[in-house]
């Protein structure tokens, strides 16, 4: 746990559920696991205060708990800062739940993020009510479309049932003891049998409901949603199977760029056979034959077996080697090797970093100490062919970076210089950990600027807010366009052109955060020479698995860094160029 994680952790929960959650979120960031008391008496927050910012933290599913043992008793309670990131990611989420399954699986996926774990028939009912209030009067949604979403999304592991209370424990837990969850595999994602009638409601606006009083006591034939047919059977989003498809997707695009866009396919086609048996820290899929893929291919890539063969032959053979030839059975068996192709594709993401900050001879310097290991400056200069001056000053600009380590191999124990090799060379892991945290710094401090911005023109931004809701009503009511021209300059020119530069900062300072954490499709300012473009590195940011290994995670997050402080934002101020 580093200060820069923990400084955006805190950001997140401080803009998200306010100061108090913030306060006892960062206490549990920087220290181990304790107990309500101890967390009350240490920030100086009222006992109450701190169970209802717990409670909000085990409802998102940022905090855990375990009992303590028979001397002391109680609950401890630790969050995770895992879970705590991954809420900058959430637009990407949504927007693959889209893509994938249409407005419905948006929306339900949407609720599930906002509420931690809902129940199938409530998120159900709330995603038709929403859909159908969106909707031109007279037009609905009916429940079991949206049921047939979950379904589907439940099919494919992206929902998955929230770990249950084990009822099998005969002794009741004491007051001071917490309950024990168990999670069956088995039943993650088995949906309840539940019946969906009818359509959506349509929420009334607040003209209608003016003149009506509210009742005094609720209607006793009021259906309660939590008394429905699956009370108590919870549903979360699966955010592993989430990495795993933006892994996939990188994978793919960079077999696009490298080859074309039919074995792009072919890999395609196999990580969706293989999407759902393969376990999660699985170093490739699950072996598939050659007809098991011409099969599966999508009916547009009308391709013959032969040329199948071709296409496998050539993925198998490719320096890449993505994919791997396991068997002869069945016209071949052949694997994606994921721990080896995220590997490619971290390498080529520093390579890219290194080319963007220092040019491409220094990337060149680069690549040779990533391919050769140890070099010394004079095998520098010859194998990259760069004059010795130019090659020096390089190396020594890596070097003040920290983007290259130099090793000493004295032939004698004295360490005299001149009996000593001076060796340099490249590791992974501390280079990519010195960059995440830059990556934290910089996200930290976009988010910081957004929020200064806003708090600076607050004044302004409300009086837009108040003239926007009175031209909405006077529209409603159907007033005259001159009224309406009327509360329009209410908002002066000036003012006007001062909104329209905050807007497009504060987009920007929203927008570029969210690329760095749930990566970006397309970035061509950002290339690497070992494919055609970093673009499919891209998806992997801030995306991976815990299961892959950390300096494939670390490596891969480098690219935002690169991106975040090449992207211009306002005139007064940019952002902190770290070392």
């Amino acid at each position: 746990m580093t200060e820069q994680e923990v400084r955006v952790c805190g950001l997140l929960l401080q803009e998200m559920f306010g100061a108090v959650v913030e306060r006892v979120g960062t206490h549990l960031l920087r220290g181990s696991q304790q107990t309500l008391r101890a967390i009350a008496a240490e920030t100086g927050t009222p006992l109450h205060l701190v169970k209802k910012a717990v409670c909000v933290l085990v409802q998102q599913g940022m905090c855990v708990f375990s009992s303590v043992g028979p001397p002391r008793g109680g609950v401890q309670y630790a969050v995770s800062v895992d879970a705590v990131m991954r809420r900058l990611r959430f637009p990407r989420y949504i927007y693959t739940a889209k893509a994938l399954y249409g407005d419905a699986g948006e929306l339900l996926v949407e609720e599930l993020l906002q509420h931690g774990h809902m129940t199938m028939s409530r998120a159900v009912r709330t995603v038709a009510d929403r859909l159908t209030s969106s909707m031109e009067a007279g037009r609905c949604v009916e429940l079991s479309e949206v049921a047939a979403a979950f379904s589907r999304l439940v099919e494919t592991h992206f929902l998955q049932r929230c770990p249950s209370v084990d009822e099998t424990i005969t002794d009741a837990p004491g007051p001071g003891s917490a309950p024990t969850l168990t999670d069956c595999p088995a039943q993650r994602y088995t949906l309840p049998r539940v019946s969906f009638t009818g359509a959506g409601k349509r929420r009334r606006s607040s003209e209608d409901r003016e003149g009506e009083t509210r009742p005094k006591r609720a209607r006793l034939d009021t259906p309660d949603i939590e008394d429905a047919e699956d009370a108590g059977v919870y549903w979360q989003v699966n955010f592993e199977r989430f990495h795993h498809h933006f892994r996939d997707q990188a994978i793919v695009g960079a077999v696009a760029s490298k080859l074309d866009q039919t074995s792009s396919e072919i890999v395609r086609t196999m990580l969706r056979m293989s999407e759902v048996m393969s376990p999660p820290g699985a170093a490739c899929t699950q072996p598939l034959s050659a007809n098991e893929i011409f099969r599966a291919l999508p009916p547009g890539y009308s391709i013959s077996r032969p040329v199948l063969d071709q296409y496998l032959s050539l993925l198998v053979d490719d320096p890449m080697e993505f994919v791997g030839r396991s068997g002869d059975s069945g016209g071949g068996m052949f694997v994606i090797n994921l721990h080896r192709a995220l590997a490619s594709l971290a390498r080529a993401a520093l390579e890219s970093i290194v080319q963007e900050r220092f040019g491409s001879r220094s990337a060149r310097i680069f690549r040779l100490l990533l391919r050769k290991r140890h070099l010394e400056q004079k095998q520098v200069e010859d194998f990259a062919m760069i004059p010795a001056k130019e090659a020096k000053e390089m190396l020594y600009t890596l070097l003040s970076h920290n983007l290259v380590q130099l090793q000493e191999i004295p032939k004698t124990p004295d360490h005299a210089p001149s009996r000593t090799f001076f060796l340099y060379t490249v590791n992974l892991l501390p280079t990519a950990r010195m960059l995440l945290q830059h990556c934290y710094k910089t996200v930290a401090n976009l988010i910081e600027r957004r929020l200064f911005e806003t708090k600076e023109n607050k004044r302004l931004l409300e009086k837009s807010q108040r003239v926007e809701a009175i031209l909405a009503s006077l529209q409603a009511t159907g007033a005259e366009t001159a009224q309406l021209a009327e509360v329009e300059d209410m908002v002066t020119a000036p003012e006007r052109q001062q909104l329209d530069a905050l807007r497009h900062h504060v987009n920007k300072l929203v927008s570029v955060p969210l690329r760095a954490s749930a990566s970006v499709s397309s970035c061509p300012s950002l290339h690497a020479n070992v494919f055609v473009s970093v673009c499919p590195c891209a998806h992997l940011c801030v995306s991976l698995s815990v299961s892959v290994p950390l300096f494939l995670q670390v490596s891969v997050l480098c690219l935002s860094l690169s991106l975040c402080l090449t992207v211009p934002l306002s005139p007064g101020w940019t952002p902190v160029r770290t070392r």
